[in-house]
């Protein structure tokens, strides 16, 4: 059973909302995001109103103020529960839309994309097994972009709109 909790406060203080499903509008629930605990589950929240904006991946543990889930503001505005994943994991991507050009399959955790994939953009991606998580920097940095199981054919459509991807990983239910 999946639960997180809000805390409008800094270091879980003020007003609270607890929430056990996907929900897609905070905003009647709570005013400002400064705080989390992940009590169970794993969850991806967003910056705005039905699953859009920036995405967080949080795993189980607490997050005392937004710079703990490497948020840009306090602004959470919906999330969504993800259901853990122990198979195996297999990701086609491609150095241009339509799942075009180089391709370059891979099975595991990339710190740096330009170093292993020798290009600097991901512009279409085919996750074919697991769940994976993009970052906008090499090492696990910056914005983050959540993609399940299913064909990507422009980076748009994993919420992105620069195809720069520095760095990614599998989402394993050990590491959450």
């Amino acid at each position: 059973m999946g639960k997180i909790i809000f805390y409008e406060g800094s270091n879980f203080q003020g007003r609270s909302y607890e929430c056990s499903a996907d929900c897609t509008d905070t905003f009647r629930c709570f005013n400002c995001c400064n705080s989390i605990r992940v009590m169970g589950g794993h969850w991806v929240a967003y910056e705005k109103p039905h699953y859009m904006g920036y995405q967080y991946v949080l795993g189980r543990g607490e997050y005392p103020n937004f710079h703990h889930w490497m948020g840009f503001n306090s602004c959470i505005r919906s999330c969504q529960m993800f259901s853990p994943y122990r198979g195996a994991y297999r990701m086609r991507i491609y150095n241009r839309p339509e799942m075009y050009g180089h391709m370059m399959e891979f099975t595991d955790d990339c710190p740096n994309v330009y170093n292993r994939f020798g290009y600097h953009g991901i512009y279409s991606s085919n996750c074919m097994e697991g769940y994976w998580t993009f970052y906008e920097h090499p090492n696990y940095r910056g914005r983050q972009y959540f993609l399940r199981p299913g064909e990507y054919r422009a980076c748009s459509e994993w919420g992105c709109m620069n195809p720069m991807i520095g760095s990614f990983r599998r989402m394993r239910s050990s590491l959450m």
